[in-house]
C-alpha cells in the first residue's frame, strides 16, 4: 500500500494548513523514544528534508533531530498541534506545495 493511501496517516486539513507554511522559530517538544535517546524541548533553528536542527531551551545547544519516526508536539500560531516527522519529510521549500495542492507525495 502506498504511502499516500494509508489510512494512518491522514492528516486533517487544519494541521495540513498550518504545517504547510514556516516551522523555523516554533517551538517542540519531542519525547525520548526508541529512535530519540533523549527527550528535546527546544526552538527549530534550521531544517532539511530528514532533518530538523533544534536550539535547546535548557543548555542552548544545538541539536540534529531525525525526522523519520519523530513524533512530538510543535507550537505553531494557530495553537499546538501533534508533529509526527514522517508527515514533514519533504524539502521545506517543497512542502507547502505538497501538502495543500497534492503533490507527488500527496497527504490525504
Amino acid at each position: 500500500m502506498a504511502r499516500s493511501e494509508d489510512p494512518s496517516v491522514a492528516v486533517p486539513l487544519v494541521e495540513r494548513e498550518a504545517l504547510a507554511g514556516e516551522l523555523i522559530g516554533a517551538a517542540v517538544d519531542l519525547p525520548a523514544s526508541p529512535h530519540l535517546r533523549s527527550a528535546v524541548r527546544g526552538t527549530i533553528v534550521d531544517e532539511t528534508l530528514s532533518t530538523f536542527r533544534v536550539r535547546t531551551a535548557t543548555d542552548d545547544r544545538v541539536v540534529v533531530v531525525p525526522k523519520r519516526r519523530l513524533t512530538g508536539t510543535i507550537a505553531l500560531p494557530r495553537g499546538e498541534l501533534p508533529l509526527r516527522g514522517e508527515l514533514l519529510r519533504v524539502r521545506p521549500e517543497d512542502r507547502t506545495k505538497r501538502l495543500l495542492s497534492g503533490g507527488p507525495r500527496r497527504f490525504t
